[in-house]
């Protein structure tokens, strides 16, 4: 008995153990397959370089950090150097300094009150500012210092690219001086400096220091005094000379400095002051932030294949920011690549050696997302309007017709035509470029259609056209003139918006913005709903719809109807309405056509209301 019962176990331990190990076959049978993406796969077969830099973020947000920027252009063009400003630094003491830099400079630095309230007015206001760019600097100066020996430019003309851009090569003035050194548009093309839609080299710190180091070059061979080059880099060449022939033929710059302009006046010392706080930032204690990744640390790689800076992003696991501050002078994020001209990624050396090691791997990818590059229905929808789609639908249904023509016989109009033809008014007008309905008797015009002409009865035509097609004609000629408006009906204001920004942004006017939405001052609330569009302009064109009645007595009884409907019509508000959309149910009526019928001042209505229209 006690053996059949030990049986019976074992019997049961063995069925288990087969039944547990069934099981976990199953499982793992029936263990989803992971998919991972393209992009993935591609980065997973790249070769690693194991060095890697750490990228110190608080520095990569100066690239779109203007406030450094935005502060010292104020400061020199506001700034009173006959103010005396009140901070710690003997005068006895910067003379000192001030002689030490200018026995190891060519500049002729000396001493003047109006200097000495300028760099105490840095010390005193911008101390926390300068701890930031002289980080930029260990980034930028090398560049510099490279372009200035090879044109035997001073050095210490590094400083200057502090005062015009605060080392930030996006940098941009509001009369539209551009990067590093503030090029002009016009002095960038001068120095060969590419412009186009992709690139701009003002913003490329090798090729602008090059033509800013020309430019010095050529002006001081003009000078030959380096104040007055940095004179001239400001104000221009000509207001140097005018400030020379007034002070009475003086060539130093302290002694011509009351004859040149305001801005002027402050930029040299300030100038002189930044390179003060750059050589003695110790003594004040100033402490520069280090920046992790400098100049020497990156190299560049010539691009085979147009990228965007996010595609090489996601395949070097690296920030954009990272990408946009070393190469700044490619406008849309993205490495263009013309035919016959050689365009340069900068990155990190680490990262250079792993795009060098899987270059084909990185075209491949981006060969891929280009072919495959779409947009979602829905979103497409939400982008652009609705009139953008169902235009390209057209044209590719009318890209496949036959062409035929037709030659405009007398008592022929663009209305009947198109009825002959099974087409609308504002295709004719299309394909023949025609600005108006009017159409020249005996000319050719263009028809792309399926079908031959359809022959009517004439006088059964007319009739038929007067009512239907001259309304037709007439909403196509406004549907021309405000094919501009074909915007979003209404937007939602969002932070930072103003009445200004919204009114260029749809194509419109601050005053028709007020209007529409009945504001009575620019000042609008985050969330609120805007009316954007303008009126509707009105549908009837008085030439048009006068011969249409001129041929047939049906339309004067047809207008009268429609002018009776319309006088002293009431209109009860329903859920949902506004002033604006009211008013495009009634053809030439407008908001302010309402407002005044019904003597609404403020421009609210409730559910219910009954509205006078045509009162």
């Amino acid at each position: 008995m006690i053996v059949k019962k030990i049986a019976i176990v074992v019997s049961a331990f063995f069925s288990i153990s087969v039944v547990a190990q069934n099981v976990a076959k199953a499982d793992a049978e029936i263990k989803p397959v992971v998919k991972i993406s393209y992009l993935d796969s591609v980065k997973s077969t790249f070769k690693k370089n194991e060095l890697a830099t750490r990228v110190d973020s608080l520095w990569m947000n100066e690239l779109v950090s203007l406030d450094i920027y935005d502060d010292l252009t104020k400061d020199i063009q506001t700034i009173n150097t006959d103010v005396t400003v009140d901070e710690e630094l003997p005068t006895d003491l910067l003379k000192q300094r001030l002689q030490a830099m200018n026995g190891k400079s060519p500049f002729n630095i000396e001493y003047n009150q109006g200097l000495e309230n300028i760099i105490k007015s840095f010390l005193k206001n911008r101390k926390k500012s300068f701890s930031r760019l002289m980080s930029l600097s260990e980034y930028y100066f090398p560049i510099f210092e490279d372009a200035f020996a090879k044109q035997n430019v001073p050095l210490e003309i590094k400083y200057l690219a502090v005062v015009e851009s605060a080392l930030n090569p996006k940098a941009v003035s509001k009369m539209g001086a551009t990067g590093l050194w503030q090029f002009m548009y016009g002095t960038g093309k001068q120095y060969a400096l590419k412009i186009d839609s992709y690139i701009d080299e003002r913003s490329d710190p090798l090729r602008a220091t090059a033509a800013a180091s020309e430019y010095m070059t050529k002006m001081f061979s003009i000078f030959g005094d380096w104040e007055l080059v940095l004179a001239s880099y400001n104000s221009g060449p000509g207001n140097v000379t005018k400030a020379i022939r007034r002070s009475g033929g003086k060539t130093k710059y302290w002694d011509i400095r009351s004859h040149l302009p305001k801005e002027t006046q402050g930029y040299v010392p300030a100038f002189l002051a930044t390179m003060y706080l750059f050589e003695y930032h110790k003594e004040h204690g100033i402490n520069p932030q280090r920046a992790v990744v400098k100049n020497f640390e990156t190299d560049t790689v010539q691009i085979k294949s147009q990228m965007s800076f996010k595609q090489i992003a996601d395949l070097l696991d690296m920030p954009q920011s990272q990408i946009q501050l070393l190469n700044p002078s490619y406008k849309l994020n993205v490495v263009p690549f013309y035919q016959g001209e050689e365009h340069y990624l900068r990155l990190p050396k680490e990262k250079i050696a792993t795009f060098v090691s899987n270059e084909d791997k990185i075209y491949a990818y981006v060969a891929y997302q280009s072919q495959n590059k779409t947009i979602p229905v829905q979103l497409a929808m939400r982008t652009a309007p609705r009139a953008k789609y169902m235009a390209k639908a057209k044209e590719k249904e009318e890209s496949s017709k036959e062409i035929q023509f037709y030659k405009v016989r007398k008592g022929d109009n663009l209305g009947a035509i198109a009825e002959k033809y099974n087409v609308s008014i504002v295709d004719l007008k299309k394909w023949n470029n025609l600005k108006s309905n009017s159409v020249a008797f005996g000319r050719n015009l263009k028809i792309k259609s399926e079908i031959e002409a359809v022959v009517k009865n004439p006088k059964e035509a007319k009739a038929t056209l007067a009512i239907d097609k001259k309304s037709e004609e007439a909403i196509a000629s406004a549907d021309d003139k405000d094919k501009n408006n074909a915007q979003p009906q209404e937007y939602v204001v969002a932070a930072g918006d103003n009445l200004g920004s919204i009114a260029k942004k749809f194509g419109t006017t601050i005053a028709e913005l007020k209007e529409l939405n009945s504001l009575t001052s620019n000042n609008i609330g985050l969330g609120k709903t805007l009316v954007i569009s303008k009126a509707v302009p009105e549908i009837v064109e008085e030439n048009a719809v006068t011969t249409a009645i001129a041929s047939n007595n049906s339309i004067d009884s047809f207008k009268k109807k429609a002018t009776s409907k319309a006088l002293g019509e009431d209109y009860y508000v329903k859920k949902g309405d506004s002033l604006y959309s009211i008013s495009k149910k009634y053809p030439g009526v407008t908001i302010s056509d309402i407002k005044k019928w019904n003597n609404i001042k403020d421009g609210d209505i409730k559910p219910g209301m009954k509205l006078k229209i045509n009162g």
